[in-house]
């Protein structure tokens, strides 16, 4: 329910860890691209973006990943799992 509720109320910054290519094939409206293998090399800039960071990726593998090293840094964040599900919520 905070997942639905923060996307619906545009709360938060949508990150998307797939790959730029992936991105580039499609992805949810006003998420930003961070691959997973940059996300601890840029935790300070996550630090500075509007919370919850809500997670997104392909699958939900990814983004489970992402939300566990976040979390390890005390930043607020919710795993979505799909970027179609952030998707299907925007629409």
């Amino acid at each position: 329910m905070k997942l639905r509720n923060s996307i619906e109320n545009n709360e938060g910054t949508i990150i998307d860890v797939r790959t730029p290519a992936e991105f580039q094939s499609g992805h949810a409206v006003g998420s930003i691209n961070i691959p997973l293998h940059e996300i601890i090399r840029r935790i300070q800039e996550l630090q500075k973006m509007k919370t919850p960071l809500i997670l997104c990726c392909a699958s939900g593998g990814r983004s489970a990943q992402a939300s566990y090293l976040l979390s390890q840094h005390k930043i607020e964040c919710l795993d979505a799992g799909s970027w179609i599900n952030i998707h299907s919520l925007q629409a």
